[in-house]
């Protein structure tokens, strides 16, 4: 037997053993506990905030950014569309693995209320060649049209991650869901908010039961192009999105 039999062999056992562990971190009902109050307890430090990517802030778990680096090489979309894009950290992050992909990919961003000065740090990065920032509120039917006119025909990867209360949701899941070719994904950021107390956020319109996890509900039961990646969820256990990573599975 050759070398490269005993490499794709071994390989193959490499993952087959892991997602058997990941099945098992599944079952486990006390850490996937523990991996939630982790996570509600983090905010108080707003743990998210404390990273930045290629110099910029990217207000994301770390597990998060993996997941997103998993997803971005195994799909190899040509767009990569976030709303929400607050200090610029995720569309350079973003750029950035499709710099590596090496096929003129472009991430874009929209925003209803991008600072002076996070424009200023985008237009001013190295990879500001691979990004494109539409102003406007994601919800809005212009903004959503002249997304569509700007990706229309390649293959995207999209992330929504603006205003989390359940309405913005809904609106962003239906305005932008057939972007989402089959075998690509549609992350909603954040449903890991129902995990928190009525009454948490005392200075935002979200809150439990009102909020992108509750949105993801709703819009799994009614769309069946997409179902949720339980597994990545589980493997990740600490997680901003632990019902928001779903997988488009027909066209």
């Amino acid at each position: 037997m050759t070398k490269e039999y005993f490499r794709a062999h071994g390989t193959q056992r490499f993952d087959t053993k892991n997602r058997r562990q990941i099945r098992l971190m599944g079952q486990d009902a006390r850490f996937r506990k523990l991996s939630e109050q982790w996570s509600v307890e983090s905010l108080q430090h707003q743990y998210p905030h404390h990273f930045t990517w290629l110099g910029r802030p990217i207000i994301q778990f770390p597990q998060d950014i993996v997941a997103m680096q998993e997803i971005i090489w195994k799909v190899k979309p040509q767009v990569v569309l976030e709303t929400g894009i607050a200090r610029g950290g995720g569309l350079i992050f973003y750029a950035s693995i499709l710099e590596m992909l090496g096929a003129g990919g472009e991430a874009v961003g929209i925003e209803i209320a991008l600072r002076k000065h996070n424009r200023s740090a985008l237009q001013n990065h190295p990879l500001s060649k691979r990004i494109k920032v539409i102003n406007g509120s994601s919800v809005d039917a212009d903004v959503a049209r002249r997304v569509h006119d700007h990706i229309e025909g390649r293959r995207a990867v999209v992330i929504l991650d603006s205003n989390h209360t359940y309405e913005h949701v809904k609106a962003e899941l239906n305005l932008y869901q057939d972007l989402v070719q089959k075998g690509s994904y549609l992350v909603v950021s954040d449903t890991f908010l129902e995990y928190f107390p009525k009454g948490y956020f005392r200075n935002r319109p979200w809150d439990k039961g009102n909020n992108p996890a509750t949105a993801v509900d709703e819009f799994i039961r009614t769309n069946k192009r997409f179902t949720r990646d339980d597994e990545m969820a589980v493997k990740l256990g600490i997680t901003a999105c632990p019902t928001g990573y779903l997988k488009c599975v027909r066209s």
